[in-house]
This record gives C-alpha cells, structure tokens and sequence, in this order.
C-alpha cells in the first residue's frame, strides 16, 4: 500500500523570502519514527591533509526496542565491514553472547564463545560448529575479536558496546578525474575541433 501524504502549506498562501536562504539554517523533522536533522558544515578539516572542505549533512535519530537496536547495529557494522552472510550470522550471535556477558568497570571487554552441544554455551544458534568457526574466522581477520584463551575473546570496544545509542557516518564524494581522463577528454575534444 501506497503512503499518503497530507501536504500543511497551502500554495496561495506562500511567504516569500527574496534576500534570504531560511534553509541555510540547520532544519529538523520529526516522522512518525525519526528525527532528521539536516545542515552544512562549513569547516570540516581534513585532519590528514588540513585540507578544509564544505559537506552537506543530514542526520537521521530514530528509536528502536533492544532486539531492534541489536539488529540495526550488527546491519550497520556488517554493511561497513563487507561481512560475508555467514560472519554476519556469527557476528548476530557473538553480540547476543556479548549483550549477555556481565560488565566490569563500566563495559565488558571479553566475551565467552565457548561452543558445546548445539550451540554457545549449548545453546541453539542456528548453524554447526563447522559454519560458525568459518564466520568466527572472519571476525578475527577482519578485527572484531581477539583470541584470549580458547573459549574467551577480547572485543573491540568500538564494534562491542552496551550504550543505548550508535552513529553511523556514510560520506559520498565526488569522484576526481584522474589524470588520463583528463588526458582522454583533452583528445577527444582534439578530435571533436579537427572533424568540424
């Protein structure tokens, strides 16, 4: 089914601004679900380069129930990290096990994977041992886990936490011409000028 939209500005009634952008302003909407938030930053430095560039920016905050938030997180860090389907399953359960691990000095920095019977701690997880070890592999290549003994892992704290709030950043630039582009258009603009 179709979304409908019912529209709050009447077109006859329009106030204008001729001298003045008023969206140049950060702006904020509240959806059913979401609030988004869009502006421009101005001054964003390159801290690399100490180039400074102009972004646009828009953020998103959206509310979602424990299960939810789990689930939105482990999308975001598999998208980001190119998991295969079988490590983003695994990953799905070692931030179960990690949500259940107890916490000492404010966060829990280890999480026990100790496999028996059917699953983690005998509990079903969905797979066999033999798949669950392949997409284990994966996280430890790729700097989610660190062995510390046989059936203990460290966790790395920005991929592991229990906050109530995550932020994920997708930046889009503009690709740059490389240098035979620039080379191929220069030819070809050659070719376009002799046929004339």
């Amino acid at each position: 089914m179709a979304r409908t939209y019912k529209p709050k500005t009447d077109l006859s009634k329009l106030q204008y601004s001729p001298t003045v952008n008023p969206l140049m302003a950060p702006q904020q909407l509240k959806t059913k679900r979401r609030l988004v938030k869009s502006g421009r930053s101005e001054d964003l430095v390159n801290s690399a380069t100490g180039e400074i560039t102009g972004v646009a920016a828009i953020h998103q905050i959206e509310e979602r129930d424990d299960a939810e938030f789990v689930k939105v997180f482990a999308a975001g860090v598999t998208a980001g990290y190119e998991l295969t389907k079988t490590a983003q399953r695994v990953f799905q359960v070692v931030l179960d096990q990690y949500q259940r691990t107890p916490m000492s000095r404010g966060y829990a920095d280890t999480v026990n994977l100790f496999w028996f019977g059917d699953g983690i701690e005998g509990r079903d997880v969905g797979m066999s041992e033999y798949t669950f070890k392949r997409g284990l592999r994966e996280l430890l290549d790729k700097g989610f886990l660190y062995p510390k003994d046989s059936a203990s892992f460290w966790t790395n704290p920005a991929l592991f936490f229990k906050g109530d709030r995550v932020l994920f950043i997708k930046e889009y630039r503009r690709l740059k011409p490389t240098q035979s582009d620039v080379l191929e258009l220069r030819g070809q603009q050659r070719l376009d000028v002799d046929q004339d």
